[in-house]
């Protein structure tokens, strides 16, 4: 999923009253104007042409990056300046939505920012972005402080049962109040001059984080010098090392990239126990190399800065600060689920472990199971199982191929329509551009970017860079995916994995979620929910690819051309709760972590990220042979930003109510059951934040979550 910054976008504009709202789009119009005769006007003018406009990656100038934010930066305080020097009463249109109106330059150089800081992150970008994201930071905490702005606010939001306001201005006005109070706004000065430094402070060292990070990423790699260390690769895997190499300056060697793509196929098929021992450790020691680009003094240093902003914002922890304003609501409802749902996966993973430990010994191979050889054990239990082979699966699973199985399950289900754009700017020669359509009517464009890269973070994710609105004009979404697969040789095809195919489908559910998304303010719009609610439309959109229906028209063989055998689809089907004790601990170990050191975390106590690792694996008795998914040092999701830190339990979180929700359709009859699509669109995927997300699964289910449901999916026994 994408990553959010507080107050980071434009907003949008809306229909309302008065002098104020001529005065007011006399000040946009001029901003607009200064904007567009300025040398970074590329950055902060609207975006024009068809398709409801779109962004000039082709204008963009990266040296320009900083005085283009700088100029957002004072057009925005010109308008907030316009809202509270107004001598009118507060009231909704002429604070809440012209509040929501404002920042629409800042808002898109923002979004170019954001991009190329994710996607085109070289050297130069980089200083630019340790420069800019404590000045932005420092930005958003001047919009928070600013009392004038406040008051305007909370007089509106204490009138709001009696003012006149439709249900969405209601949840906008407690949207925003609740966002201001959290954040500080009602604090004294000495509270927030404290919090200005801790939030500027911390800015800087996610953004070291992130690029210690991605130096490792580029810079530790390995290369496979002879044929005898690809032993038990595929042809389509070596080539691709092959491949990969080459655009090294490797030609004639192989290579392996730190990025998960790469690192996790050789260690499921190389029988070369050696190398999927080097290339694990390369893999999970990222960040963690005791080198200048080492990452756990930084997280030390981020642990405690968030645990002294939560005790002045009068929480006991970052913990208790974060879940305040999610669905758990509190660290212990979190806890418990997990707790839950990590005792069965343990007993799965004790089994699992037995399975691989009894063919290795058949072998002969004398050896105790390991972290590298979790995989590639896990394949020969599933063959000898199911007499599945993910190599003879994956030569069904061509990246483009499950690109339009993606776009035919979603206008079946959803009734949406994408269509290829050729000749827009685009970020990088590999993107790609789709216009969206519903009832022949264009609704958004798609941007796909699917390859791996220098200066590109790893992982795959959803982004914004524009968001759905209809105040007063019908701004239609632009969203993007983005992976890291290894891109092949002209003109021939990618082969992906089952998982990667589940991936690309998750994070499509993202996009779909801002593409279909109908309300009037962006603030609720598409994606733009609670952090443990964001992942449940995505995770149910993973459920498409595994009907007959996708897989029979689109899961083709890159040779012959013909589809996935049935019985190979029926074998996959009854695996589907096959290593769900590897996958299920692999994740809770990280979401438990995260949330235990944000618990454990005090202003005044320097914690070893590394030993309590150790610690907290050792108390949760974490099997030896699986380590977090994501190891301290390379936690970017809870380091790397606010995002999910003390949130990475949202996955599981969200996963009762996928799970739940996917039963409806079982229930149904088919997960093509239209009345149960359309009630699923229009009750989740359309609403964002304009429904409280309790509230909108109730619309959809007619009841409150199953959690059984879970346990019911994952192949687990229901507690009693």
């Amino acid at each position: 999923m994408k990553r959010r910054t507080f107050l980071k976008g434009a907003t949008a504009a809306v229909a309302m009253g008065g002098n104020f709202l001529m005065s007011l789009s006399k000040a946009n119009a001029a901003a607009a104007a200064t904007a567009a005769s300025t040398p970074v006007g590329a950055f902060l003018e609207t975006w024009v042409g068809d398709y409801g406009g779109y962004p000039r990656f082709d204008l963009i100038k990266v040296s320009e990056f900083k005085p283009a934010l700088m100029k957002g930066m004072d057009l925005k305080r010109a308008e907030i300046k316009a809202i509270t020097d107004q001598r009118d009463a507060a009231n909704f249109a002429n604070t809440l939505a012209a509040f929501e109106d404002a920042g629409r330059p800042l808002g898109r150089a923002t979004r170019f920012f954001e991009i190329y800081t994710a996607t085109m992150n070289d050297k130069p970008m980089q200083e630019i972005e340790s420069d800019m994201r404590p000045v932005m930071a420092k930005f958003d905490d001047e919009q928070i402080q600013n009392d004038p702005l406040f008051q305007r606010i909370k007089a509106v939001y204490e009138t709001r049962d009696k003012s006149g306001l439709n249900p969405e201005q209601q949840r906008l006005t407690e949207v925003y109040y609740k966002m201001f109070t959290r954040q500080g706004a009602g604090l004294d000065e000495k509270k927030k001059a404290r919090l200005r430094e801790i939030n500027e402070k911390l800015a800087g060292l996610f953004t070291k984080f992130s690029h210690n990070l991605l130096a490792d990423e580029e810079k530790y790699t390995m290369i496979l010098d002879k044929e005898d260390d690809l032993a038990g690769l595929s042809d389509s895997l070596r080539a691709d090392l092959a491949s990969q190499a080459e655009a090294k300056g490797h030609k004639g060697k192989w290579l392996i990239t730190n990025t998960r793509s790469s690192v996790e196929p050789f260690l499921t098929f190389s029988t070369r126990r050696d190398l999927r021992e080097k290339s694990w450790r390369m893999w999970t020691r990222r960040g963690d190399n005791n080198d200048a680009n080492d990452n756990k003094a930084t997280m030390s240093e981020i642990l405690k800065l968030r645990a002294e902003r939560a005790r002045i914002l009068g929480f006991p922890t970052h913990a208790h600060w974060i879940l305040d304003d999610n669905m758990a609501k509190t660290p212990d409802n979190a806890m418990n689920l997990m707790m839950m749902v990590w005792k069965a996966a343990v007993n799965r993973v004790h089994e699992e472990v037995a399975d691989m430990q009894a063919i290795a010994d058949k072998e002969g191979a004398k050896i105790t199971i390991e972290p590298w050889d979790y995989r590639f054990y896990a394949e020969k239990v599933r063959k000898a199982k199911y007499d599945i082979d993910q190599n003879e699966v994956k030569q069904y699973l061509q990246l483009e191929k499950i690109r339009e199985g993606m776009f035919w399950a979603a206008n079946q289900v959803y009734g949406v329509e994408l269509i290829k754009i050729e000749g827009l700017p685009v970020v990088q020669p590999d993107v790609t551009v789709y216009e969206v359509r519903k009832d022949g009517k264009q609704i958004g464009m798609w941007y796909f970017d699917p390859y791996a890269r220098d200066g590109k973070r790893s992982g795959a994710w959803m982004n914004e860079y524009r968001t759905q609105e209809r105040f007063k004009d019908n701004i239609t979404p632009i969203v993007s995916n983005n992976s890291n697969f290894v891109k092949g040789k002209p003109g021939e095809p990618v082969l992906i994995s089952w998982d990667d195919a589940v991936t690309m489908f998750h994070e499509f559910g993202h996009a779909l979620h801002g593409l279909l998304s109908n309300v009037t303010y962006p603030m609720l719009a598409g994606t733009n929910v609670k952090r443990d609610f964001v992942e449940f439309p995505s995770q149910v959109n993973e459920r498409w690819l595994s009907t007959d229906e996708v897989l029979s028209k689109f899961a083709l063989h890159y040779k012959t051309g013909k589809p996935i055998p049935p019985e190979l689809v029926a074998k996959i089907k009854k695996a589907k709760t096959f290593n769900q004790g590897f996958t299920t601990v692999e994740y809770l170990a990280s979401a438990l972590y995260d949330m235990k050191i944000h618990l454990a975390a005090t202003p005044d106590k320097t914690i070893d990220p590394g030993k309590f690792e150790i610690d907290t694996m050792a108390e949760i008795g974490c099997p030896k042979e699986i380590v977090m998914r994501h190891r301290p040092t390379q936690f970017g999701h809870i380091f790397a930003d606010d995002g999910y830190s003390a949130g990475y339990y949202a996955y599981i979180w969200a996963d009762t109510m996928s799970a739940d929700a996917s039963e409806a359709f079982k229930e149904a009859g088919s997960f093509y059951d239209r009345k149960t699509c359309d009630r699923f669109r229009d009750t989740i995927f359309s609403v964002g934040n304009s429904v409280p997300p309790d509230v909108a699964f109730r619309n959809f289910r007619g009841r409150n979550v199953d959690t059984n449901a879970l346990m019911r999916d994952r192949g687990f026994p229901v507690p009693s």
